[in-house]
């Protein structure tokens, strides 16, 4: 069964103008505890003192989900990071040539070794720490690089490698594709006769995190990274509604996995980022399961697979109709019997279509609360009294 690590608390506050309060990470911890995630990033200790002191307060809270802790291959930030108690530390150190030449001014045999005194340093210190080593920009590095690095980073200590997209780079289908790149990498491993666990960290660059996670997947890794809304640097990385849903839903993996809590999670989130989620956003946007043009209402009232492949029950949501100038008639009466009002005679019925399409036009939708105020003055209009509201 695949794991999940969810970012958000860590990639998601690289999102310019994020910034989570430490009593709101806790709730949003709890939540994706709720949900169930196996590995929480809590954040970057040696970025503030504030994040330290959320990580190790995550760490010591109890959680089902395992608390990671982000680190560079630096001592000083491996302390501080240590301090706080984690079962699950990333460690990253990009083995680009550009960045081994341009940036640490090291050559890959140095380079090497820095990673490797930095992975000993943390299991000398943690022996039951689950380390995790991504050579940062995986996917643009020289294969021959990241082998290496990663071969003697397992060698060292490391119980994960992290495949990192960093920049949104792959592309299903063509010679830069993720699936391939797992594979080949997961043969240079058996090659080497090491064998850690691997991850993938997508970013949405080209808005190919989801598919390029999922290419993954089906190349056998065994921890995917995700953050609520998509959050983190750029475009962000993969989504963890969509990702959890896919798995679940036409993988059948998470079978311990609350999906019906993601609305919460996703409302938190939104409101303490300052990000909203979007109407259109699959499983959690406002109309992911809103039926609108009548044809599809028709079809959608009598059977919801016709117009759905998603059951909105598996995420905690339920179908809904919109009523607006695209409506018909199916779309009246499903929404009178929804609010209780029964007994209108066919031409009420139609009055209150018609008033419903004028009110479309303007650019705003019918709720459910303002349905009975159109009936009531369609019914004043005919000058009588059909049947009963209520």
């Amino acid at each position: 069964m695949v794991r999940i690590l969810d970012a958000t608390l860590r990639e998601g506050e690289q999102t310019p103008g994020v910034c989570f309060d430490p009593h709101i990470k806790l709730a949003i911890a709890q939540l994706l505890d709720e949900v169930g995630v196996d590995i929480i990033e809590g954040g970057h200790p040696a970025v503030a003192p504030e994040i330290k002191q959320v990580v190790k307060t995550l760490a010591s809270k109890g959680l089902r989900a395992t608390v990671s802790a982000h680190a560079r291959s630096t001592e000083s930030d491996l302390s501080l990071a240590l301090e706080c108690g984690v079962g699950f530390l990333g460690i990253f150190y990009c083995v680009s040539d550009e960045r081994l030449s341009g940036v640490h001014r090291k050559d890959l045999g140095t380079a090497v070794e820095h990673i490797t005194r930095a992975i000993r340093y943390a299991k000398q210190r943690s022996p039951d720490l689950v380390v995790r080593y991504t050579p940062e920009d995986t996917v643009r590095s020289a294969f021959r690089n990241v082998a290496e690095a990663s071969v003697a980073a397992v060698q060292a200590g490391a119980d994960v490698i992290s495949v990192a997209d960093t920049t949104g780079y792959m592309i299903p289908g063509t010679k830069n594709n993720m699936y391939d790149f797992i594979r080949r990498l997961r043969k240079a491993f058996d090659e080497a006769g090491v064998h850690p666990k691997l991850a993938v960290h997508c970013h949405n660059d080209r808005g190919l995190a989801l598919v390029n996670a999922l290419d993954a997947y089906r190349a056998g890794v065994d921890i995917i990274d995700a953050c609520v809304l998509g959050l983190g640097e750029r475009s962000g990385i993969v989504d963890l509604a969509q990702l959890l849903t896919v798995l679940k839903a036409d993988f059948e993996e998470g079978s311990g996995w609350n999906l019906a809590k993601l609305p919460a999670l996703y409302e938190l989130v939104s409101k303490h980022s300052g990000v909203p989620v979007p109407v259109t956003f699959p499983v959690v946007g406002e109309n992911a399961f809103t039926h609108c043009a009548g044809v599809h209402t028709q079809a959608a009232i009598q059977n919801p697979l016709h117009y759905q492949s998603l059951d909105p029950a598996l995420v905690g949501r339920e179908m809904k109709i919109s009523l607006d100038h695209m409506s018909g008639m199916a779309s009246v009466r499903y929404a009178l019997e929804q609010a209780g009002i029964r007994g209108l005679d066919e031409e009420l019925e139609r009055a209150v279509l018609n008033r419903v399409k004028t009110i479309g036009r303007t650019g705003r939708t019918v709720g459910a609360s303002e349905l009975p105020y159109i009936v009531e003055w369609c019914r004043k209009q005919a000058g009588g009294s059909d049947g009963n509201a209520g």
